[in-house]
């Protein structure tokens, strides 16, 4: 798929089939994830694949936004290293620009996805840090639900003129 159609129809997928995403999908969207940028090229992002049934439900129990996770069969929880990237601006960053290329992935291999956030909701983080038993210096910053799409979303035209401001603000 072109990078600029995966763009443009890439969708938040919260239905799913049941059916594991392949062992070669997960690597492809994971190697994804390590191709984002990174400020300072400090490289802080660390990964959780979860795939473990009663894990799933779990997290699906407690984040209100996480419903369809057992479902897809896989997350990952994408987190950040306060020991590689001591700015939490950026160390988020970081985070995201993973998570959006891990999505972008995902859809260019015709699965679906959505991203679920974490950070900087204490309660997500709280849980997520205990139950996924991260150390204290590793932030869940995110987590991306993958997995068989049990059918497509419409895709939507978000562009809007009237938020682009050239060279100062102008008007409200």
């Amino acid at each position: 798929m072109d990078v600029l159609e995966a763009i443009m129809s890439r969708r938040s997928i919260r239905s799913y089939t049941g059916e594991p995403v392949k062992d070669e999908d997960l690597r492809t969207i994971l190697k994804a994830g390590f191709q984002a940028p990174s400020a300072h090229n400090f490289q802080p992002r660390e990964y959780v694949v979860i795939r473990d049934e009663g894990l799933l439900k779990r997290i699906a129990a407690f984040h209100k936004y996480a419903k369809m996770l057992p479902k897809a069969g896989c997350g990952i929880v994408v987190c950040g290293d306060r020991t590689k990237q001591s700015e939490m601006g950026f160390l988020v960053e970081d985070c995201s620009a993973s998570i959006q290329n891990m999505l972008l992935a995902a859809h260019g291999l015709g699965l679906g996805d959505v991203w679920c956030g974490l950070y900087s909701v204490d309660k997500l983080t709280g849980f997520m840090t205990k139950v996924l038993e991260l150390p204290e210096h590793i932030i869940p910053i995110g987590m991306v639900v993958v997995g068989v799409k049990d059918g497509d979303k419409v895709t939507v035209d978000r562009y809007d003129e009237s938020k682009i401001h050239i060279n100062r603000w102008l008007g409200e």
